[in-house]
């Protein structure tokens, strides 16, 4: 079969299951595995597909309602969030008022930061110790405390926000598309979210590669609101968002 017809086919199968394996491909097409990875790797370059480990899914077709928790969330991508981490803190200037949301990546920023004169402001209990326990100027948002992120969240938690200005802000995401933007599962977390994002001058969403083409439940952002940190370069379908910068 001619290489372009293989492409027709994959992408047929994807806009009908969303996700396909390296295995399945093998078996219907009965070619090696190398030639089917040389397949999905054109298509994702192409923006066509987004390949993931053992196969492709469809652009878009990740779609997440449930918020995994921070244990469960704090061993994916371990290298990958240090490496976002690490750069996200090295942005920080002294005397800067920095927001740092709830989050697994927004957290490992905490044992990168240097810059003491800075103070910090966040809705993460876990974040509030770990800061204060290095010596850092930390406030902690009140609010009604959500179990599985440890995030405060709520009308109070936005009510508190509202009154400050912050130089600079960093965020988690679930999901990253160009039709829905930054997205989370919760809406009371992402209404806090998008409360912070409003009042920072400079906002940035840190996310490792399996963020893009996802969608989640709310919208916090559009994307073009935030510049995103990421660890490589994202599918071919964001190739025209001028703000994500591979670090």
């Amino acid at each position: 079969m001619l290489t372009e017809k293989r492409y027709e086919v994959i992408l047929k199968c994807l806009n009908e299951k969303n996700s396909i394996t390296v295995t399945e491909l093998k078996e219907l097409f009965g070619i090696s595995e190398s030639t089917i990875r040389r397949d999905l790797t054109a298509l994702d370059k192409a923006g066509k597909l987004v390949k993931v480990f053992g196969g492709a899914v469809a652009v878009d077709s990740g779609f997440t309602t449930v918020e995994p928790s921070v244990a469960q969330k704090a061993g994916v991508n371990k290298e990958e969030k240090s490496r976002i981490a690490q750069y996200a803190a090295s942005l920080i200037s002294p005397n800067e008022f920095v927001y740092l949301d709830a989050g697994t990546t927004t957290g490992r920023m905490i044992e990168y930061i240097t810059e003491k004169s800075a103070v910090f402001v966040t809705n993460a209990v876990s974040h509030a110790q770990r800061l204060a326990a290095e010596g850092f100027k930390v406030h902690l948002i009140g609010g009604e405390l959500k179990g599985t992120t440890e995030a405060v969240v709520g009308n109070q938690a936005i009510l508190n926000i509202q009154r400050l200005h912050f130089s600079k802000a960093f965020f988690g995401v679930n999901g990253i598309s160009l039709r829905a933007g930054f997205s989370t599962p919760d809406y009371s977390e992402a209404m806090v979210k998008q409360t912070a994002l409003h009042q920072a001058r400079i906002a940035y969403v840190l996310a490792d590669y399996s963020k893009f083409g996802n969608v989640s439940s709310v919208t916090f952002a559009n994307l073009e609101e935030a510049d995103v940190l990421t660890d490589r370069k994202p599918p071919e379908s964001f190739s025209g968002c001028k703000n994500i910068l591979v670090v």
